[in-house]
């Protein structure tokens, strides 16, 4: 596994091949890139969750004040910042900080894809109720190095569901899945 250095970071930045919007120096480590919470916060309405259809879903703006999450709840927040990557594979974690909060920002969704273009959503739990605040550090992204030809970049795939995200925090589309994944019919 080759991870980027933070000049190997700047580099490629430099090149178009990794783009972060906002980007300030101070919140590159020697590895990685610290990433911000955004300002919205999605919940699902439904108790039940159906992989088979669209469930609906509420976005509030998180308040100054900040807003309180609880345990035994889900919640989809996104990234503050926009990213881009080209030639490389993005991971994003959460950092010790907010893990030692008792706050997780994924679930299983820490990779991402080449060519992936958009805000990060953050599917995020508590194990405490936990006071957070829109742009606090929330994360950290990781760049490593892909070895041979990419053949089907993220952004140019036709069931591409992610890519290119705005700012509000995205809800499972794993219902447009059905019938056209080869084996879920």
């Amino acid at each position: 596994m080759t991870i980027l250095s933070d000049s190997e970071i700047l580099k490629q930045m430099k090149l178009g091949n990794i783009v972060i919007n906002p980007f300030y120096r101070e919140c590159l480590g020697s590895n990685s890139y610290d990433v911000h919470l955004g300002k919205f916060l999605t919940f699902y309405l439904d108790e039940i969750l159906d992989a088979k259809k669209d469930n609906p879903t509420k976005t509030i703006l998180i308040p100054e004040e900040g807003f309180v999450l609880e345990p035994d709840h889900f919640y989809l927040a996104s990234t503050m910042e926009y990213t881009e990557t080209h030639g490389f594979v993005p991971f994003l974690d959460g950092k010790s900080s907010t893990g030692r909060l008792g706050t997780s920002i994924h679930e299983t969704a820490g990779k991402g894809d080449e060519g992936f273009k958009g805000y990060w959503t953050l599917e995020m739990r508590v194990g405490h109720k936990v006071r957070i605040y829109s742009g606090m550090p929330i994360g950290q992204i990781i760049y490593q190095k892909i070895v041979g030809e990419v053949l089907n970049h993220y952004d140019k795939k036709s069931n591409s569901k992610y890519s290119n995200q705005g700012e509000k925090p995205v809800a499972s589309m794993m219902w447009k899945n059905f019938g056209k994944d080869p084996i879920w019919r």
